[in-house]
């Protein structure tokens, strides 16, 4: 075979995924398609076994799809990958792996759609491999492989050879290298190199070194490819049509920073340790994706550009939320560097020219909702005086943190160091209408203003000077920003917030719940069963996590941790929270509503900002005796009330009379939002019978945003939410997840998907939302009132 034959057989093999596994399910090999550029491929190999990778389908056409979850519910590469699933025989196997957050998501949509039977499925499992470079993650990680190994075993091949199948792997990669070392001089175009790296995970390992070998030993016969030399960045390419698509323009890629480029032959591993902690260690500190180090990879990438005398093309692909936060590190490593970058981005606004300094947007007046309940009266004037004590404390020398809502606030309280939530800044910033000016600010710095950013606030206000318009003031620069790594976004996020206000940053793997079997009803014991709900492992590495930071939080600030105020803390947060769940259970089952939405989100949110402190339980006891007071006295939030909704999604702090723009015409009241409801089911953690009420913390925390978002998890519980409150219609955020309101629709409800985002604003979308919310309300939730309406009179008459 010559070395061009040799190359094509290459490109022809990443192109025919599905042949590869046709010719070897003959031979008696099971197929285990793989899902991750970050799996371990030798780990499947290691059983014999036929490792393809998976990659999205090159279409959206599915109707099998589009049966089981709607277009508007479902990004693109999540249609394309469950098309692409759907396609895989049952006599197959599928790995996923947690390159990135959106996998997680798959895993437990599969879980969830075979567990309804709604989909067809080979044996699934998802291997959890985290990225934070601490021995406790190292720990985490072999654990999983160990689970991944003991899955594969049971797919029947034999026994496991991992050292064999590591010492392939590492002569696979060298064999790669010195294929990949023929792209500076440009013998090999960037989308034939996508190809043969593509070509590699699906090959037998000995066949691919073969045909590398004869590539590489042949380099002398091939012509140099034609075009202007670029390096390639941003969002992580699965198929070669981009790269071929951009070289089609006239460029050469002779390198890239991606999962499925040449550093994945350069990525360590280490043979001279046990496999399984090899394995484990093979995706700690990731060199590209939303978990790597962003002024890192880009330091890498700009040196990779000069090296090979190219420029350097940035992409963000559709639905990438973490390329547009790592795009400013980048453009400034190479303006430093003198490497030109051009930004392919569609769907963004990061190369918009600063606004003019005396054209900064100012504020619109705020739009009013009404708000009833006297016990929240007296919230506004405690958080005023509240945060002047924060800004006074900071201004004498305190330190000061600024956090995501789901970071454990308990320890920093029980350290006295004074912190504000991000969320609650930014619903802040919200109120007092400052999102468009806030925008400016991070574009004038070269940031995304509309990538997650509800959470982005706090980034804005560093680059805020404005006395005249900063809300309250201004929130003082953190000394350390934190946050749970639960999304694409949040990583490049909070790296950008700590290089712009030269903070500390600390940050908290989100593990992932990888039974394929987990209980359904699991509010029913999570509170006092926690220890055996909730996976071990998951438990063992959020207490290791949070350990490791209250020891660097000791030596940044010089306060200690008092291990006894933290349990009256834990306490106090308890007696809270079950406040908030008699509540909800009192607002649930009276007719009509005695509080709407409106009340109850600041009722609950305001107090849990302050959660742990005498203040925040009074608040909540308050808040839990006024509605008691109000159900006696049978007053109502809507007195005509007919129509009773549940809203799905993030609340709209900038827009809260949304929620009662349709009392009055319809008689329709917002009986439920995720804030009291979470608060009632989502973070009581009894620490008794002597357990540790530091894993107690870490059982809170290990779980947010599972009962809100992740399927089986989340829409069991919201269905359980909407029959007891007792509602007739759903509307819902673009950021609800598409299986909870699947199975809200199949429990019977009816929904209305609203399109907005929560934070970012689409001012010619008012009057269509406005026409879409009337019908929906004329139709089928007043049609679900009225077969409510009956079903209460039966049983009034029974």
């Amino acid at each position: 075979m010559t070395p061009t034959e040799a190359l094509a057989a290459l490109e022809a093999a990443a192109q025919n995924a599905r042949g590869i596994a046709a010719a070897a399910r003959p031979q008696g090999k099971r197929v285990v398609w793989t899902l991750g550029a970050d799996l371990p491929q030798e780990m499947v190999r290691a059983f014999g076994y036929q490792a393809i990778r998976l990659v999205p389908g090159a279409s959206e056409d599915h109707p099998e799809i589009d049966a089981l979850i709607s277009r508007e519910s479902l990004g693109s590469r999540g249609r394309r990958l469950l098309g692409a699933i759907a396609a895989l025989p049952a006599e197959d196997a599928l790995l996923i792996s947690h390159t990135d957050n959106e996998q997680p998501q798959l895993f437990a949509t599969l879980r969830e759609l075979g567990r309804c039977g709604a989909m067809a499925l080979p044996p699934v499992a998802f291997v959890d491999l985290l990225t934070t470079d601490r021995p406790a993650t190292a720990r985490y990680n072999a654990l999983r492989i160990r689970q991944a190994l003991a899955w594969l075993a049971t797919l029947g091949g034999h026994e496991p050879r991992l050292v064999e199948a590591i010492a392939e792997g590492l002569a696979l990669r060298a064999a790669v290298a010195r294929v990949m070392a023929l792209r500076p001089a440009g013998l090999i175009g960037g989308a034939a190199a996508h190809r043969i790296i593509a070509a590699t995970a699906m090959l037998d390992p000995r066949d691919a070194v073969r045909l590398l070998d004869n590539v590489s030993a042949g380099a002398a016969t091939f012509e140099p490819v034609p075009g202007e030399r670029v390096v390639l960045g941003g969002s992580l390419p699965e198929r070669s049509d981009s790269i071929a698509a951009l070289e089609a323009r006239g460029l050469l890629v002779v390198g890239e920073d991606h999962g499925w480029g040449e550093d994945r032959a350069a990525r360590p591993l280490d043979a001279t340790i046990d496999p399984v902690d090899a394995l484990a260690r093979s995706t700690l500190a990731p060199w590209s994706g939303p978990f790597a180090d962003i002024a890192a990879r880009a330091a890498r990438l700009v040196a990779r550009a000069k090296e090979r005398e190219a420029r350097i093309v940035y992409v963000i692909g559709e639905g990438d939320e973490s390329a547009p936060w790592q795009a400013q590190a980048l453009r400034a490593a190479a303006a430093a560097a003198g490497v030109a970058v051009e930004l392919v981005d569609p769907g963004h606004t990061l190369d918009m020219p600063p606004p003019k300094e005396d054209a900064a947007p100012r504020p619109p007046a705020p739009r009013r909702s009404r708000k009833s309940l006297t016990a929240v009266a007296d919230f506004g004037a405690y958080q005023r005086a509240w945060f002047a004590g924060v800004r006074a404390a900071v201004a004498g020398g305190a330190p000061f943190m600024m956090v995501n809502a789901n970071t454990p606030q308990e320890c920093l309280r029980a350290m006295g160091i004074p912190f504000v939530v991000n969320q609650w800044w930014a619903s802040i910033v919200a109120a007092k209408q400052q999102g468009e000016r806030y925008a400016g600010l991070l574009e004038a710095h070269g940031l995304p203003s509309t990538t997650e950013a509800y959470s982005a606030q706090g980034v804005a206000a560093v680059f805020d000077d404005d006395d005249a318009l900063a809300p309250w003031g201004g929130v003082p620069r953190p000394d350390a920003v934190s946050a749970v790594l639960s999304s694409d976004a949040t990583p490049a996020l909070f790296q950008a917030w700590a290089s712009a206000a030269g903070a500390t940053l600390q940050t908290f793997e989100r593990s992932i719940e990888s039974r394929w079997e987990i209980p359904i009803d699991w509010w029913d014991g999570l509170a006092a069963r926690w220890d055996e709900v909730i996976e071990p492992e998951r438990l063992d590495l959020m207490e290791a996590e949070l350990r490791h930071s209250i020891a660097e939080l000791e030596v940044q600030t010089g306060r200690r941790f008092d291990a006894a105020a933290f349990e009256q803390i834990m306490d106090l947060v308890n007696e809270q929270e079950d406040y908030y769940r008699r509540t909800r259970d009192l607002i649930a089952a009276t007719v009509p509503v005695p509080v709407g939405v409106v009340d109850t989100m600041p009722a609950t949110m305001v107090p849990q900002w302050h959660r742990g402190t005498p203040w925040a339980r009074d608040a909540a006891k308050a808040f839990h005796d006024e509605v008691v007071e109000r159900v006696a006295a049978r007053e109502a939030a809507c007195p005509g009330e007919r129509l009773r909704l549940m809203f799905v999604g993030r609340g709209l702090w900038s827009d809260m009379s949304f929620y009662q723009r349709w009392e009055e015409s319809h008689g329709a009241v917002f009986v439920w939002s995720m804030y009291l409801a979470l608060a009632a089911d989502g973070y009581i953690r009894h620490h008794d019978r002597g357990r540790d009420p530091m894993r107690a913390l870490a059982a809170r925390f290990v779980t947010m945003g599972d009962e809100l978002r992740m399927p089986t998890w989340a829409g069991a519980w919201y269905v359980k939410e909407a029959q007891l409150h007792q509602v007739d219609g759903v509307m819902a955020l673009s950021d609800a997840d598409p299986l909870v309101l699947r199975a809200l629709r199949e429990a019977g409800f009816a929904v209305l998907e609203l399109g907005i985002d929560n934070y970012v604003a689409d001012p010619s979308a008012g009057e269509e939302l406005e026409r879409r919310a009337a019908a929906f309300l004329d139709g089928p939730v007043t049609q679900a009132a009225a077969r409510r309406g009956a079903a209460n009179s039966v049983g009034h008459q029974a």
